[in-house]
């Protein structure tokens, strides 16, 4: 089994700013694309920010130009830096894989983490 562990979620005053990360912990071969989304207490889950192998991206427009994803394929890493936050930002966040192979030659799709919690309030 492999897991996507999240982690940089807390809480932050409106304005502030916050690093997700999302990382596996086992030896991977390849990820497809990357995706962060987030759910909000009774919303349902929305799409934050996506980016594929080759490094393309793609944001929801409440946050463009406020977040921005990155990958480091070497680490099998997606971050999402989180700036100007507000308080409409509170949710859980996950991070997802469309494709994930294993070194073993397993492979797993649409693979989910646990979620990190931000919440932004003064």
């Amino acid at each position: 089994q492999v897991e996507l562990v999240e982690s940089g979620g807390g809480l932050v005053q409106p304005g502030g700013s916050l690093r997700l990360s999302c990382a596996a912990s086992r030896s991977i071969f390849s990820i497809n694309a990357m995706a962060w989304y987030r759910q909000a207490p009774g919303k349902q889950r929305e799409l934050v920010a996506s980016i594929t192998d080759g490094g393309s991206t793609n944001y929801a427009d409440s946050v463009r130009g406020r977040f921005t994803i990155s990958r480091d394929n070497a680490e099998n890493t997606v971050y999402l830096q989180m700036n100007s936050l507000k308080p409409e930002d509170t949710a859980v966040y996950y991070c997802n894989a469309d494709r994930l192979q294993l070194v073993s030659g397993h492979i797993f799709t649409d693979y989910w983490g646990q979620g990190t919690q931000v919440t932004v309030s003064s």
